[in-house]
């Protein structure tokens, strides 16, 4: 048997404001902080082979909170950009209340949740280079990653730890618990939160669960 814990970052500042952040590399706010702290005591008792995490400083400064609250601050984490947050495209920076009466309710909700959709692509000063993704993009660098490097080690019997982000964890989580596109739809991963899988010797999963 072992496990592995997902967890969303804190909220971050852009959460706190209410804004699609994407790949902009902005800092955890002090609830973000506090959130952090709370999941390091939950997980005090939890003992982890190994850490994994994205390349952006919210998700990177959860994973210390959590650690530094065990005393493991020590254990190899590995800084990936194939964790990263969903590329929000044109929308990266946007106040997500002003998006929706621009272009609807049920727009925006397709944009922040379908599977296959992508935001829209137009260049702006936070994505010249006229990027995005949908969750379906988000999952073919996020999955790929897990199958490498995440699940051999779970299937090693080591414990892990993934401080990650809502949409590249919904991609973990939507093939974990084997969700349709439209059952992923409605997923939604809170900040701060520790979700915990337990897998047999086999690798499969036994039990999930927030913490």
């Amino acid at each position: 048997m072992s496990y592995c814990i997902l967890i969303r970052h804190g909220e971050s500042q852009w959460n706190l404001e209410n804004r699609f952040t994407g790949w902009v590399d902005v800092p955890l706010s002090p609830k973000g902080e506090q959130e952090a702290k709370a999941a390091g005591e939950k997980l005090k008792s939890y003992k982890f082979d190994r850490a994994f995490t994205s390349k952006l400083k919210r998700a990177n400064d959860t994973l210390r909170f959590i650690l530094t609250a065990s005393n493991q601050l020590q254990i190899p984490t590995e800084y990936d950009i194939a964790l990263n947050e969903r590329h929000y495209g044109a929308l990266q920076g946007l106040n997500k209340a002003e998006t929706a009466q621009k272009y609807g309710d049920e727009q925006v909700k397709i944009w922040r949740r379908s599977y296959d959709v992508p935001p829209p692509k137009d260049k702006t000063e936070l994505n010249p280079e006229g990027y995005s993704e949908s969750l379906k993009d988000t999952a073919a660098r996020t999955l790929p990653y897990w199958e490498k490097k995440i699940f051999p080690e779970i299937k090693n019997g080591k414990n892990i730890i993934v401080a990650a982000h809502g949409n590249s964890l919904r991609s973990i989580v939507m093939h974990l618990d084997n969700l349709t596109k439209e059952q992923v739809l409605e997923l939604n991963i809170p900040t701060g939160v520790p979700l915990l899988y337990t897998f047999d010797a086999h690798g499969t999963v036994v039990e999930h669960k927030y913490l």
